[in-house]
Formats: structure tokens, sequence, C-alpha cells
């Protein structure tokens, strides 16, 4: 197994990934049809429920260090399965918000084993080029993302149920795959529980540099894909007829060749100035996007593609920096982390912004300090070698 070609494991990777991923957005993509059957429920809300689990699932694990000392392929693999199990779960309680809430919370707690996972995987097997292997392998959570609203085009053809099983089988399929085919390297060392081991990861002046880059990064992120779908229903209301689940999925989607991209040329111009190039790119998206509204389809769209594309191909170069600052024993643990803390902002900015939306498109204003903030830890961060 060992002697396996390195991009044969980066495939499958990638392939799992999407497939686990998938079931982010999941609910998001069928929240008109959940509503008609719970009553009212909406997908900031939605979100933040699976953002919460989230959250709660990374905390757990990076405290107790589960990534760094645990089986990582397997973790992923259980966890897959139980996230795939909440979310087909939903089918049968449709009209229970409670239980709604409850399965969305219970996937996102699942989702920590395998988002974070998977970069702490790819970190083992790529050391010498993590900027390119996150590209892909973030940009497979990003096509993950966009699935259900491509599918959700089509419900015309596939009931809400099957969506929500398909995309279970899915992400069970993907966890299954990995861990047969792809090994886990052995731990570094035989680490211990260490309740205090991702407070020491802060005392590095790059890792917080990494680390704050990222959390301003997450503010713009996750609200733009959860309102993405709103902004092009507002759009809608000044005479246009743009098709909001297809172009949500394109949208989204231009995100995936964004960190494909931005990871292949993290090899020449490295992880710093392709977050750098990205991050003032999505700024100034933000700042010009209630102005955005006044332009023709065609324009207004384009605009969204570049925005869609630059909002995310920062996110693994930001993930390869947080790698790269810290020490090796406690890699997993300090994506972990701060993948919890982003997720935990997603959650402020997205509730923030779905109580302004009400006054249109200039309540998007509310996504540039993120990004903003973002420039200026990023500027921080100096390229040294680890002691």
């Amino acid at each position: 197994m060992l002697s396996k070609p390195r991009t044969y494991f980066l495939f499958i990777i990638v392939l799992s990934q999407f497939a686990g991923t998938s079931l982010w957005f999941a609910g998001n993509a069928v929240i008109s049809e959940i509503q008609k059957e719970s009553g009212a429920v909406s997908a900031a809300n939605l979100t933040s429920f699976v953002q919460f689990g989230f959250i709660t699932g990374t905390l757990i694990f990076a405290v107790l260090t589960v990534a760094d000392r645990f089986k990582p392929s397997l973790l992923f693999f259980l966890s897959s399965c139980a996230a795939a199990v909440a979310n087909a779960s939903i089918v049968f309680v449709a009209k229970d918000l409670v239980w709604i809430s409850a399965l969305r919370f219970a996937t996102g707690f699942f989702l920590a084993g395998i988002y974070p996972v998977g970069m702490k995987i790819a970190a083992d097997w790529f050391p010498q080029k993590l900027g390119n292997a996150l590209g892909f392998l973030v940009g497979a959570l990003v096509l993950g993302t966009a699935f259900p609203h491509l599918l959700k085009s089509q419900l015309n053809l596939i009931s809400w149920r099957k969506l929500m099983l398909f995309t279970s089988l899915l992400a069970f399929a993907g966890g299954f795959l990995l861990y047969l085919t792809v090994p886990s390297k052995p731990l570094v060392t035989k680490n211990k529980f260490e309740p205090k081991a991702f407070l020491l990861l802060f005392r590095s002046k790059n890792f917080r540099s990494a680390a704050f880059g990222y959390f301003g990064h997450m503010w713009e992120l996750y609200t733009f894909w959860t309102f993405l779908p709103l902004i092009l229903h507002l759009y809608n209301k000044n005479g246009h007829d743009v098709n909001s689940s297809l172009w949500s999925f394109l949208v989204i989607a231009a995100g995936c060749a964004g960190c494909i991209i931005g990871g292949i040329i993290s090899k020449r111009m490295g992880s710093k100035r392709v977050a750098f190039i990205s991050m003032v790119t999505s700024f100034f998206c933000c700042v010009a996007a209630p102005l955005s509204f006044a332009l023709v389809q065609p324009l207004f769209l384009f605009f969204l593609f570049i925005w869609g594309t630059t909002v995310v191909s920062d996110s693994p170069q930001f993930s390869t920096l947080v790698a790269q600052s810290t020490i090796q024993q406690y890699k997993g643990t300090a994506l972990t982390i701060v993948t919890s803390i982003g997720f935990f902002i997603t959650i402020v900015s997205i509730q923030l912004l779905n109580s302004l939306i009400n006054y249109g498109e200039k309540s998007l204003w509310i996504l540039a300090p993120g990004p903003f903030f973002g420039l200026l830890a990023l500027a921080r961060w100096k390229n040294k070698t680890l002691p």
C-alpha cells in the first residue's frame, strides 16, 4: 500500500473530501421544501446550526488532540458515517423543527472529523507541497458545498428527500474509500492527552498571524455562500431572471478552480503571496458589492464569478501557513483549533448580515472588515524555519 504513488493518495483524499462536505449545505439547498413541511426556518439559522455543531466538534477534537492521537483515516471514515446518518435522518423528521436543528448540529459536529482531518492527512503525505495539495483539497470542499445547489436546480427531476439520502450515501462512500485506500502515516510521537496544547500554539507570532488572517477570511466566506441565493433574488427584483440555484452552484464552484489554481501557483509564488492577492481581490468585491446590482446581467454574473473565485482561494494557503507555523506533533490540533475559531466567527457574521439584510444590498458592506483585518494580520507573517 505504501508503495503506491502519492498523487494517487491525493486524488482519493480530494474525492472523499468532496463527498463528505456535500453534507454541509445539503439542508440549505432544499430550505424552501423543508419550510413547506416544518414551518419557518431560515437558511441563516440552518447554516448556523451546522456551524455550531462543527465548532463544538472541532473544539472537542482540539482539546483532546484527537487528530494527532488516533488513526486519521479511521477517524475520517467514522465521522463520515455518523454525519451521513444525521443528514439522512432529516427526511424522517421534516415536520419537527427541533429535530431538524439537532440533526443539522450533529451533521456539523461530525464534519469536524472530515474537513480538518482531511487536511491533516494531506499535510502528512505532502509536507513539501502542502499549498498545492490543500488547494486541491479545499477545492473539493468548495465543490462539495456547491453540489447540493446543482441538485436543487434539478428538483423537478429529484425530490428533496432523495437529495438528502443521496448526499448521505455519497459521504459514506467517500469515507469508506479513503479508509480502504489511503494509509495513515505513523505518528511522529506517542502523543498523550495535553489539554493546554492548543493554547501553547498561539505563542508563535507566525501562527498568530496565519490564524488571524484565516479568521478575517472566514468572516466573509460562509456568509457570502449562505446569502448568495438571496443576493441573486435581490438582483432579480430589478427585473432580471437568474436561476438562483444553478448560479449559486456555478459561483460557489468557481472557488474550486480558484483554490486549485492558487495551489499550483503557490509552488512558485509562495502561500503568503497567493493568500494576499486573493484577499485583496475579495475585499474590493465586498466594497463593490452594493454597486454591482446596477450592472447588466452578464457583468453582474461575471462580478460574482470573480468574488466566488477569490473569496475562498486564500483558504488553503492560510491553512498551509498555519501548518508551517506549528510544531509537527500538534499539526492536526493546530489546524483543528484554527478551523474551530474560524467557524465560530462565521456564525457571528451570518447572524449579523441576517439582521441587516432588510436594508438591501448595502448591508453587504458588513463583509468588508473581515478581509481588511485579515490582510493586516497576514502582513505580519515572516518566512522562517521553525526551530
